[in-house]
């Protein structure tokens, strides 16, 4: 993209978000309604008090579009997000897998996106990037989007911002039910129940998913189950309590691409976590001390061409990632918070070779073991009733890499109605055992990537229209590479990234049946990446009435890039999905799904064409 249209998608964005403002009469005009969140602070904290953007989805957006998985609903809910995939149900690990999250040109599938769970880092150890298949709706109160480095609160992997997904709880007394049932296209089947019950100062909540699909090419099933169990205890109004766990294992084939498929290329992946966490809340100061172990096991065949042999070898990993998170926030004075942490990690990843023929284990390709342990310190103060200034800094000390000083600082300005924020913050991402230990480029002398981003936002409400627009410029150095050299490939940190970019998020209530929701994003990367695409526009109207319930939804992407490098390859693409359901009995809601529904050609992954029109339906059983 170039920068004239690159302009002119910031001006057309910023002139759509003002038209609507236009549109509202003054003296309907309100105060901005903050949303109260936790991930750009450990803290509760209304979201105008922070100068980070955060966006939030909850758990009655993500379960109206009737998806197992919450990943295909952010990428249509949040400015700037992209999530790659290959086929209707799915995303795999290894060659060829889908799932990559990118906001902003960074990407999860390199280390540089962090998803948590409740705060709590979700990554596998060896590969340092986070399983796309284990975060699912049946599990999700709501989720909040951080765009941008968090990684003076979270640390390594969270350079380009993070995906927090805070789990279900029991408010209210009783016993509460969700069942949802659905089939459709190419033998997909998928069905979830969650019970949420509460009783005095006992909350519980159990869930369990399962789902499976042929998808559209041979040899690229997929099967996935899980459950999720959560159980908490009130001790007081001031302390309380929670345990849970949560389970997902799927097998998945991979058919490779179309130009060379593969046979025998199969994955069996096991993902789980558990979390025990000690909260305290008064009136002057509120934290947590939580203890989290996220764990796996994979045995994946890599296949074999029709005219070649069968795989001899099975390659197998484990891995963990176990630590202790502890913060306190602190309210010393009128108007300030002072938040300090400590975080401590201990990483571990194994990998080895099966014999298939005998079960035998190889000897490990690589067992390492590291160790990480930081202190953090945030401190934010109101000066006045419209201005709030925060700065914040990690110490992080690896036991590899070594010690990481992250800063960040920022303003938060209440004016004209709205809130204006500035922030400069740095990201980092340190080398993963697979980037140093693992397979042949792999080098143990590599250093932290690092970056700085600069952002400006404003958001406004007005009447029934509320509209952000984000500017950013983000410039790192550092980035590990694979380049050629006299004796082969070898991981290097010689990459740079420069990327800037807009992003405008759109919300109008249009009368009391109908809701429009729109976003865009604009992005210029001096060095192009796979999987982020250079602009991208959400536009979903909403209709409700009695037991009706419609949302269409039509999604624009351009300048994807599949292939970078001397010959790049881009893909456009325009998709249009529509959802309804219907309420027969208080109990009761029938539900349809359709995506890609004037049948598009198109690839996300390269040699992977995506599935044409698509179709699912359903029940929903609530009681």
């Amino acid at each position: 993209m170039n920068v004239k249209a690159f302009a002119a998608y910031v001006i057309i964005g910023i002139s759509l978000c003002f038209q609507a403002y236009a549109d509202v009469n003054p003296a309907d005009t309100v105060n901005v309604i903050d949303e109260s969140v936790v991930t750009g602070t450990r803290a509760r904290t209304l979201s105008g008090f922070l100068p980070q953007t955060v966006s939030v989805v909850n758990h009655g957006q993500l379960a109206q579009t009737q998806r197992i998985s919450i990943l295909p609903t952010l990428d249509e809910f949040v400015p700037g997000m992209f999530v790659t995939s290959r086929a209707m149900l799915g995303y795999g690990v290894s060659g060829g897998a889908a799932g990559g999250i990118s906001i902003r040109g960074l990407a999860g599938g390199s280390g540089q996106m962090m998803v948590l769970i409740d705060g709590h880092p979700q990554y596998q150890g060896i590969f340092g990037h986070p399983i796309s298949d284990s975060y699912q709706t049946m599990m999700t109160e709501r989720v909040e989007v951080l765009r941008g480095p968090a990684s003076v609160l979270y640390g390594s992997n969270a350079m380009g911002g993070v995906i927090n997904i805070i789990t279900r709880q029991s408010l209210e007394d009783g016993a509460h039910t969700d069942i949802n049932l659905g089939a459709g296209s190419w033998g997909t089947v998928q069905g979830s129940v969650s019970n949420r019950f509460r009783s005095g100062k006992f909350s519980s909540v159990v869930s369990g998913q399962y789902s499976r699909t042929d998808n559209h090419r041979p040899r690229m099933g997929f099967e996935q189950y899980g459950g999720f169990l959560k159980l908490a205890y009130d001790f007081s109004d001031h302390w309380d309590a929670y345990f849970d766990a949560d389970v997902t294992h799927f097998n998945a084939s991979y058919p490779g691409p179309v130009s060379g498929p593969l046979f025998d290329a199969d994955q069996w992946i096991t993902r789980s976590v558990l979390t025990l966490a000690v909260n305290n809340r008064y009136e002057k100061t509120e934290g947590s001390v939580s203890l989290y172990h996220n764990f796996g096991f994979h045995k994946i065949n890599d296949g074999h061409p029709a005219d070649a042999a069968p795989q001899k070898n099975l390659f197998r990993s484990s891995d963990a990632l176990s630590g202790v998170s502890a913060w306190q926030s602190v309210r010393f004075f009128k108007g300030n918070t002072t938040t300090f942490g400590f975080d401590f990690q201990n990483i571990y990843g194994k990998a080895w070779n099966q014999v298939i023929e005998t079960g035998e284990d190889l000897d490990p390709m690589t067992d390492k073991t590291e160790t990480e342990f930081a202190g953090y310190v945030d401190f934010r103060q109101d000066l006045t009733e419209w201005l709030t200034v925060d700065a914040g800094v990690r110490v992080d000390h690896h036991s590899v890499s070594h010690t990481e000083v992250v800063p960040q600082g920022g303003l938060a300005f209440r004016i004209l109605g709205g809130e204006l924020k500035a922030m400069i913050s740095k990201g980092f991402r340190r080398p993963t055992i697979k980037d140093m230990y693992l397979f042949r480029p792999a080098n143990p002398e590599l250093e932290p990537e690092r970056l700085w981003n600069y952002e400006l936002a404003w958001k406004q409400s007005a009447g029934n229209v509320s509209y952000g627009v984000n500017l950013f410029y983000l410039k790192g150095d550092n980035i590990i590479l694979t380049q050629m050299g006299e004796s082969g490939p070898k991981n290097v940190n010689s990459g740079a990234i420069e990327n800037y970019g807009a992003e405008v998020d759109l919300r109008w209530r249009i009368s009391g049946n109908w809701n429009l929701m729109s976003n865009l994003s604009a992005l210029h990367m001096e060095n192009k990446v796979v999987g982020a695409p250079e602009f991208k526009a959400y536009l979903g109207l909403n209709y409700h009435t009695g037991p009706f319930n419609i949302t269409a939804g039509a999604t624009q992407v351009s300048n994807l890039y599949t292939l970078t490098g001397a010959e790049p390859v881009k893909e456009n693409f325009f998709l249009l999905s529509l959802n309804a359901s219907y309420r027969v009995l208080d109990w009761l809601s029938l539900w349809a799904r359709g995506d890609n529904l004037l049948a598009q050609e198109y690839e996300i992954n390269a040699g992977y064409p995506m599935p044409r029109a698509t179709f699912m339906s359903g029940i929903s059983i609530s009681f």
